[in-house]
């Protein structure tokens, strides 16, 4: 069993809190290299009727913000899902120095699933992947949201 950095907790109650609004349950926290937070926030896809209003880009947009900087190659992504294509293309572009997950997501991930963005010739930076903590706690979290809005 993999530990869960107090970061991905921090992740986990962001996804909790995205799901008690009935946005789908990914939280996101993005962390310094000494592990102070600059941002955290769950899904906001129907609150802001935006679409690209993910987890992850809200706390990039968010960090970015706080350092005045269009790039994090000092920070580290927490998230409780396989990123989607966009979100990786993001991090990417971002340049995040570590991508911490939790569940996979073999329908719409971008990371291990899907078109694998990190893998493409044409990607320009490729963080560090640290993925499976908390896997089975977030995998839950997704079941019992689903379940309940069917």
């Amino acid at each position: 069993m993999k530990l869960v950095p107090e970061a991905m907790e921090l992740a986990f109650a962001e996804a909790e809190a995205a799901a008690a609004r009935g946005e789908v349950p990914v939280g996101a926290v993005i962390t310094e290299a000494s592990g102070a937070v600059l941002a955290r926030a769950g899904n906001q896809v129907l609150a802001l009727s935006d679409p690209t209003a993910h987890a992850e880009m809200l706390v990039i947009r968010e960090a970015c913000r706080r350092l005045g900087s269009e790039r994090l190659p000092n920070c580290d992504l927490f998230v409780t899902l396989e990123p989607c294509p966009m979100c990786a293309q993001a991090i990417s572009f971002a340049r995040i120095r570590r991508l911490y997950f939790a569940a996979d997501d073999p329908k719409m991930g971008g990371v291990h699933h899907g078109p694998r963005i990190f893998a493409q010739p044409t990607c320009h930076h490729r963080p560090e992947i640290y993925d499976g903590l908390g896997a089975e706690r977030a995998a839950q979290l997704l079941k019992e949201f689903f379940k309940n809005r069917r």
